[in-house]
């Protein structure tokens, strides 16, 4: 079964930590568990990456498609 690689973006390990006034408390973590919790109900397989490198980033896209059969970027500060 191919499965989703979810790629996140610079800045997003610090989520829950900085500027909570403006970003909030949840983590990345909890929004990892949270994919992962729908991805399991629908019968999906699912990856997660998080780099503050836009290389190692572009390295990921250029695997995946051996192993993934979609991407999905929150490309955080990339936007």
């Amino acid at each position: 079964m191919k499965k989703i690689l979810i790629l996140h973006g610079p800045n997003l390990n610090l989520l829950g930590q900085r500027e909570t006034d403006v970003y909030g408390h949840v983590t990345l973590d909890d929004i990892n568990k949270d994919i992962k919790s729908v991805a399991q109900a629908e019968k999906v397989g699912v990856d997660f990456f998080q780099s503050n490198h836009e290389g190692e980033l572009v390295s990921h896209i250029q695997e995946a498609p051996q192993n993934y059969g979609a991407i999905v970027i929150n490309a955080a500060g990339y936007t």
